[in-house]
């Protein structure tokens, strides 16, 4: 999967983020390449290991992965998102991946069914309300 900066919608009052899926890949071409070359975070549970990072090619993007946590590494899903920042934590468990990114929002993946992403506002990170940053000075 792929997200860019125009397919997710944000309601800055609501904190409702929306999201769709660009591409499915089947098959790839040296255009289509983009490097996600550094982890942040990595978080393995039952034989399957969750991975976080960022991409060099431009630092709004970043990227989660699942594996399988086998001698090969083998690639169950990967999404990047073109306008999340780099994701700086991940966690793992029975039924989601759970990523947040250095914006302050929480991804939460379905392991099964990554493209039914949730994402909310992390509440640890200290966002300024739309009041406060686009309000008047007070």
């Amino acid at each position: 999967m792929r997200f860019s900066p125009y397919d997710r919608l944000h309601d800055a009052e609501a904190e409702d983020w929306h999201w769709c899926e660009l591409l499915r890949a089947t098959a790839w071409t040296p255009n289509d390449w983009m490097d996600v070359d550094t982890t942040l975070a990595s978080c393995t549970d039952a034989g399957s290991r969750a991975l976080a990072g960022e991409s060099s090619d431009h630092g709004s993007i970043g990227w989660v992965a699942l594996t399988r946590d086998d001698d090969h590494h083998t690639l169950e899903w990967l999404a990047v998102s073109c306008a999340s920042n780099p994701f700086a934590d991940v966690t793992l468990d029975a039924t989601t991946v759970t990523a947040t990114s250095t914006l302050g929002r929480v991804w939460a993946f379905p392991r099964d069914a990554p493209q039914q992403v949730k994402i909310t506002r992390d509440p640890a990170y200290p966002w300024p309300s739309p009041a406060r940053t686009f309000g008047p000075a007070g």
